[in-house]
């Protein structure tokens, strides 16, 4: 379940057969017809899946902001997406941007290494971005689920 109380189906989940680490992914659309697309972020678990009609297609380690600039929790649309983008505020790439808030937050390509973090995006290894970009559509929706109170693995 979602923040706001909404439901997803989910008719199936990737079969990982080794846990995935920082930099790595999995993708599998294999013989998964087209449908909507939907992001889960879990910032406990420090993952990221994606799934097309229920069907979940990708999931990769994540990045994300540190207590001075977290990650929101919620439900967000895509509001924008840009292959190439550079942020103003910080003045970094920020590739296979999907826009997320209007004050700048988004999922997009990062170098994924365990003890970083962003200002409150979601970073993602470039491969996995590159594929979730062409997946997703602006008005998709992006389910983040909030971090648990210990902090999440990986993080230092």
């Amino acid at each position: 379940m979602s923040p706001d109380g909404s439901v997803h189906e989910v008719r199936s989940i990737l079969n990982e057969r080794k846990p995935i680490r920082f930099g790595d992914y999995v993708w599998n659309d294999g013989g998964v017809p087209k449908g909507p697309a939907w992001i889960r972020v879990d910032l406990a678990r420090q993952t990221m899946s994606v799934f097309r009609a229920g069907h979940e297609i990708g999931s990769a380690v994540i990045l994300f902001g540190t207590d001075g600039k977290p990650t929101p929790s919620g439900v967000f649309p895509v509001l924008a997406k840009a292959e190439t983008h550079r942020s103003s505020l910080y003045d970094a790439e920020m590739p296979f941007m999907l826009r997320l808030t209007g004050d700048g937050v988004a999922i997009h390509a990062s170098n994924v290494r365990q003890g970083s973090a962003t200002h409150g995006c979601v970073g993602i290894p470039e491969g996995f971005a590159r594929l979730v970009f062409a997946e997703m559509r602006r008005g998709d929706e992006v389910v983040i689920m909030p971090e648990s109170g210990n902090g999440a693995p990986g993080r230092s």
